[in-house]
Order: structure tokens, then C-alpha cells, then sequence
């Protein structure tokens, strides 16, 4: 595929990765700061779970219209706009006087992010070395990293200074616009092709051949995403809860501990055949979860903190499987639809759970929902092994495709 003569092909891959990380980050950094807004503005954990949930369903709605828009109009027309929104949405967090200003600034983030993350990660599988793909790998890992680095970030400030949310948002309302500009820096790397209008058309759109190994790791990309639903919107609330800790700095630790070890986890196992990544992240993972459950009943700091680790190594190693999977061998004119539909997916476990949480809360509390939460994403993990044990036997001898290594062409067991 041609690539305009911008930036070489390798810093174009590398500079995209870093604008997903910066994406991704700012979309962590609320998670710490609900807890000065709650404080603030005085509203209740409902409030702050639907203020969370708001996010995600316009991230959806952008995932869904304009998730393979960049397909047919090329990639940067898509980012430019989409960074130019998010400066906006920054700019409504520093003005921020009241829930109403919250709900708005997260609708906006939510579009720009939606937009930005299936263009980006279209935009890694395209400019990816043949012989050395990495887009898997990247995409995977961003959300942990990413999210990591704007919640501790987040949660520093809010410890150490006086005016935490207007350093964050006005620093990265310039970030943004900058970005904005340097995009124009990047290759063309999608050619343009008919039918922009009909991709407006809400659609999950998941190619023929790429389906079966979508439905094999639905379940525990489920999984997976409502806990990193939950550790972002009640996380920090669960510390100062649960365990008395009332410390915004803490609270940011818990969701590095989670979302940061997803990294390891893709690093680890990211030359892995991806049907094992994704068993052993599973495994991982589920094992985690069971950890966080018993850190509840047993009072016990120290073991929340080793359970979200594990938790989150599974995380990323079942993730980065699940996406190796999905992805493998799709066509150019799909990429950016196939990425909307895996981040739709993640999304919607990411946030309809943990709205459910926020409203139960109010019910029965924190500690008691958290262990009913934890309970039954247990179960999805362990429905999803069994799965992905089923059709590994049922399907016989793995073929050579899955004996390979996730840097080269991967596809479902059978």
C-alpha cells in the first residue's frame, strides 16, 4: 500500500502509538478526580457512575458511526478532528462548575475518543513491518498503559496540589490542539475508498472470515472489561470505603495495579501462539478476580493489591490474545471497522456493569456489590476457559498457524 512521503513508515507506527497512550490517558485521568468532583459538588455514587457511564455510551455511538469512517476518508482527516475535539472536552473540564458540565465533557470525550481509538488502531495495522507486526501488541497494551499513567498522574496531583483539575485539563487542552497540528505530520496510510456516507450507518461491522474467532473470545473480553469498568469508576471509592484509606494517591495505585500489569501481560505472552495467550491470560485473570473477592472478606490491603496484579496480567495476556485473533489476515478496507467492533465489545462490558454497580450501591453498598460484581465475573471467566478448552479439543491438532507465534499470522483453533 502507497504511504505519502511523510514521516517514515517506522516513526509514523511509533507516533501513533504514543498519540493512542496520550488518548488513552486522558480518558483515565476523571477516574481519580470523580472523588474531588463528588466532594465538591456533593453528589452521590450513582451520579458518579452514570457521570462515568455517560463516557462510554458516547464512545459507543462514535465507535458505531464513525468507527470505519477513516476506511473510506483516509486516516487523518478523522484524527484532526477528532484530537480538535478533544481539546474541547479538556477545555469543559476546566470550566467545570457543576454534574451538568461534567455529563457534557465526558459526552464530548467519549465522541473524540471513539473516533480516535479505531482510527489509531487502524492506523497501526496499517504501517506495521510485515515481518515484524507489533499492531497487536499495541493495541492491546495501550488501554493499561494508557490508563494507568492518566490515573496515577491524575492521582498525584490531586494529592499534592491545591487545584488538581485545572493543571490537568488546561495542560492537556494545549496537549490536544498540539496534537491536533501534528497530525498533519503523519503518512496517509489508508487509501480512500466509496461509500463514506453508508459507513455513518450504526453497524458492528466484523468481516466473514474474522467472525469465529470474534464469538470464541467474546466472553472473556466481557470479563475483562467490566472489571476495568468497575476499578475505574469505584476503585478509588472501594479504598476509602472498604479499607479506610482515604488517600487519592492509593486510590490511583489500585488502578495502575490493574490496568499497569495489563502491559506486562502483553509483553509477556505477546510471542505466545495467541489461542495460548489467551488461555493462560484467562486463567490469570479469573484467578485474579477470585483474589479480590477473598481481599474483601479477609479486610486485607496487601491482598487487593497482589489480586488486581494478577488480575490485570490476565487482562492484557487474554486481550492481546483475543485481539492477535480477531484481527489476523484482515483486508485494508476493514481495519478500522474491525478495531470499532472489538472496542464496541469492550465498551459496552465496560460500562453497563459498572453503572448497574454504581445504582446498587446506594442499595446494599460498596463491599457487598463489589463481592456480588466479582462473584459473577468469576463465572464468566470460568464459562470462557471452558470454552476455549472446548474448541481447542473438539477442533483436534492445532495446525501450523497456531503453533506460530503471535508476530506472525494467527487464526481461530481449527
Amino acid at each position: 500500500m502507497p504511504v505519502s512521503r511523510r514521516l517514515p513508515r517506522a516513526a509514523a507506527f511509533w507516533s501513533a502509538a504514543v498519540l493512542l497512550v496520550l488518548m488513552l490517558a486522558a480518558s483515565g485521568v476523571p477516574s481519580p478526580l470523580y472523588r474531588v468532583y463528588q466532594e465538591e459538588f456533593g453528589f452521590s455514587s450513582g451520579v458518579l457512575t452514570t457521570i462515568f457511564g455517560v463516557y462510554s455510551f458516547a464512545l459507543l455511538a462514535s465507535l458505531l458511526v464513525v468507527g470505519g469512517l477513516s476506511d473510506h476518508v483516509g486516516r487523518r482527516p478523522v484524527l484532526v478532528v477528532a484530537f480538535v475535539l478533544e481539546a474541547a472536552a479538556m477545555g469543559l473540564f476546566l470550566l467545570a462548575d457543576d454534574v451538568g458540565w461534567l455529563l457534557t465533557a465526558r459526552v464530548v470525550q467519549g465522541l473524540a475518543t471513539g473516533a480516535l481509538t479505531s482510527t489509531l488502531g487502524a492506523m497501526l495495522l496499517d504501517l506495521q513491518h510485515r515481518d515484524r507486526p507489533l499492531a497487536a501488541f499495541v493495541n492491546s497494551a495501550s488501554p493499561g498503559l494508557g490508563l494507568s499513567v492518566g490515573a496515577v498522574g491524575a492521582s498525584l496531583l490531586a494529592q499534592l496540589v491545591t487545584s488538581p483539575t485545572d493543571w490537568v485539563f488546561g495542560v492537556l487542552t494545549v496537549v490536544f490542539l498540539l496534537a491536533a497540528v501534528g497530525t498533519l505530520a503523519l503518512p496517509e496510510s489508508s487509501p480512500r475508498t466509496p461509500g463514506a456516507l453508508r459507513s455513518l450507518r450504526p453497524l458492528v461491522r466484523v468481516p466473514a472470515a474474522n467472525r469465529r474467532a470474534f464469538v470464541v473470545t467474546l466472553p472473556i473480553m466481557v470479563a475483562c472489561w467490566a472489571v476495568g469498568g468497575l476499578f475505574a469508576s469505584l476503585g478509588p471509592s472501594l479504598v476509602a470505603d472498604a479499607f479506610g484509606i482515604d488517600n487519592h494517591l492509593v486510590g490511583g495505585l489500585l488502578i495502575l495495579a490493574l490496568n499497569g500489569t495489563g502491559v506486562l501481560g502483553s509483553l509477556a505472552l505477546r510471542t505466545s501462539p495467541p489461542d495460548r495467550a489467551l488461555l493462560i491470560g484467562t486463567l490469570a485473570f479469573t484467578a485474579g478476580m477470585g483474589g479480590t473477592i477473598g481481599s474483601l472478606f479477609a479486610a486485607s490491603v496487601p491482598l487487593l493489591f497482589t489480586a488486581a496484579v494478577v488480575a490485570g496480567f490476565g487482562f492484557g495476556g487474554a486481550f492481546l490474545g483475543a485481539v492477535a485473533l480477531i484481527t489476523s489476515g484482515v483486508q485494508p478496507g476493514h481495519r478500522a471497522g474491525l478495531m470499532s467492533s472489538i472496542f464496541v465489545v469492550g465498551y459496552l462490558a465496560f460500562s453497563i456493569p459498572a453503572i448497574a454497580a454504581g445504582v446498587a450501591v446506594g442499595a446494599i453498598g460498596l463491599v457487598r456489590t463489589t463481592e456480588i460484581y466479582g462473584t459473577v465475573v468469576v463465572v464468566l471467566g470460568l464459562l470462557a476457559v471452558a470454552a476455549l478448552l472446548r474448541t481447542r479439543r473438539t477442533d483436534g491438532s492445532p495446525g501450523p498457524a497456531e503453533h506460530a507465534e503471535i508476530r506472525t499470522p494467527a487464526r481461530v483453533p481449527g
